[in-house]
């Protein structure tokens, strides 16, 4: 039975156990990864996107363990590019599957475009459209 310990990020720690194949899956991420675990256990792991790989919120610094984790795959790798404070330990919660006792920390802070209010800008921003307030133009060639 995998033990998994949670270092919040207020610094208190939550150890689970899980029986691996057991777990039931409700679609929080891959099965059996730390967002899967952590929703079965009542421990809140941020998931804007739902578990799917398309952001950071569910971001971890992997304390003890790495080597009883998957192998992160290259969608893990590039989105992760994009995280708060990454370092060579970090791992998406939502990718990384748990297959032996490990120790993950909570970065103190994620990036979360959602909740922040903010989008992800590729390419040229759109030229802005005049406010509705903005006096009209005088026409060319009047004279007051």
């Amino acid at each position: 039975m995998p033990k998994v310990t949670f270092i919040l990020r207020d610094k208190t720690e939550k150890t689970v156990e899980f029986e691996s194949g057991k777990l039931p899956y409700d679609g929080h991420g891959l099965p059996e990864s730390f967002l899967d675990v952590a929703m079965h256990c009542g421990i809140a792991l941020e998931h804007a996107c739902g578990g799917s790989c398309a952001c950071t919120t569910c971001h971890l610094v992997i304390r003890q363990g790495m080597q009883n984790l998957s192998e992160m795959e290259d969608n893990e790798a590039d989105r992760l590019d994009t995280a708060w404070d990454l370092t060579t330990a970090s791992r998406l919660g939502c990718q990384a599957v748990i297959k032996g006792d490990v120790v993950a920390e909570f970065p103190m802070y994620t990036r979360n475009y959602v909740q922040e209010g903010g989008a992800i800008q590729l390419g040229q921003p759109e030229p802005s459209t005049p406010a509705a307030s903005s006096p009209e133009p005088e026409p060319a060639g009047s004279r007051k």
